[in-house]
């Protein structure tokens, strides 16, 4: 039976992030893509020009016809957008009774653009994050999650995913790839205890959508029925590939536009 994943995400006009780069990934694995579309974006690898938020009644109905006709394994969150719509996610994926739920907190564009309003934090964190089977912050996403600074050794950042952990997500993924060093560490905090993910640092500047690239990995892996440490390390080495791929291609004039490898 074919694995489905739903990704609920904004979409970016320039391909890089958003659903386009979730669909793009869960087709590498052999994992049908559906999505439901939070907020249509005019932007590229460079910037952020125009943000369109969805009625989030119209985001609940995507949500609702694609568990009506589907079974969905899991399920990735992205670009939210405004507190409605985060309500909005939060009630129906709690009507659907979704599983393996992925959340990929996005505050902000690579080009710095804000993509949640700072008024939606708490949202964010009342609504979603105890819905969440794995949430996947960046250091500086953990950071405001938390109301800290940005962590600058793996200590703090294991404070900070205990912080995360004990706002309700069942596992917490603070991923390294804004930290400096010869390799790039994804810090995994569960009711297990701490996993580390190592990969080689790769000197390839910007990236643009490396972060939905991984979280949607990981909820490809769950949909295929893998256990979440072995779907976090599926997506790592995946990510790690198509980066030194992507080095080597030219694609767009800004930061570096990822095209997930299988």
């Amino acid at each position: 039976m074919t694995p489905v994943a739903l990704t609920v995400a904004g979409s970016d006009s320039g391909g890089g992030a958003g659903i386009q780069a979730d669909l793009r990934t869960f087709a590498a694995f052999g994992v049908f893509g559906t999505s439901a579309i939070t907020a249509v974006t005019a932007q590229n690898s460079m910037r952020v020009d125009a943000v369109h938020v969805i009625p989030p009644d119209v985001v609940a109905a995507q949500i609702d016809a694609v568990f009506a006709d589907l079974a969905v394994n899991s399920v990735k969150i992205g670009m939210l957008g405004s507190v409605d719509v985060i309500a909005a996610v939060a009630e129906r994926l709690t009507l659907h009774e979704a599983s393996g739920i992925v959340l990929d907190p996005v505050l902000a564009a690579t080009s710095g653009a804000r993509l949640l309003p700072e008024r939606a934090l708490d949202a964010l964190i009342t609504q979603l994050l105890p819905k969440a089977h794995l949430l996947t912050p960046n250091l500086p996403e953990a950071a405001a999650l938390t109301c800290s600074s940005v962590a600058e050794d793996e200590a703090a950042v294991i404070v900070q995913a205990r912080k995360l952990l004990a706002m309700g997500p069942q596992a917490v993924l603070i991923k390294g790839g804004h930290d400096v060093g010869r390799q790039s560490t994804d810090v995994l905090v569960d009711a297990d205890g701490v996993t580390r993910f190592d990969a080689e640092r790769l000197d390839v500047g910007d990236i643009h959508g490396g972060g939905c690239v991984l979280s949607s990995a990981i909820a490809a892996g769950l949909a295929q029925g893998l256990p979440l440490a072995a779907s976090i390390a599926q997506a790592k080495h995946l990510v790690s590939r198509t980066l030194a791929v992507a080095s080597r291609q030219t694609l767009g004039s800004g930061a570096l536009l990822l095209h997930p490898i299988s």
